[in-house]
């Protein structure tokens, strides 16, 4: 069946790094574009970066500019996001998602609902 599995998340203090990842199966991988969101307590769930098919193309919210990575694997069906110099307000709930339409608007704030297929998520908390 379609689904998206995360890892890598995990308790990290402030300034640490993670690695997150998301593995894909029940669809062809190479033709979705990808993306990563976050929701935090209390909050909706945001746009945290996305990356077209082919994976040269990728755009992130401004917030995790310069800080967030996102990349993938289309050999092993996996998209990553490699989270560097964390603050306490990345601490959410991060989830993988995929849209059928491969292409991405660079500097377009994605929203939720331009996604067809979720993952559970994955919990990352970081303390100052």
């Amino acid at each position: 069946q379609v689904q998206l599995v995360e890892s890598g998340g995990g308790l990290v203090q402030a300034g640490g790094s993670l690695r997150l990842s998301c593995a894909a199966s029940g669809f062809t991988f190479s033709n979705y574009a990808m993306a990563w969101f976050r929701q935090a307590p209390g909050k909706e769930r945001g746009f945290v970066a996305v990356i077209n098919w082919t994976g040269r193309s990728t755009s992130y919210t401004e917030a995790v500019e310069g800080r967030f990575t996102i990349s993938r694997d289309n050999t092993k069906n996996t998209v990553y996001l490699q989270m560097n110099s964390l603050e306490p307000e990345d601490t959410a709930v991060y989830y993988c998602a995929a849209r059928s339409y491969g292409s991405i608007v660079e500097n377009h704030h994605y929203s939720a609902n331009e996604f067809d297929i979720w993952g559970q998520g994955t919990q990352v908390t970081v303390s100052s």
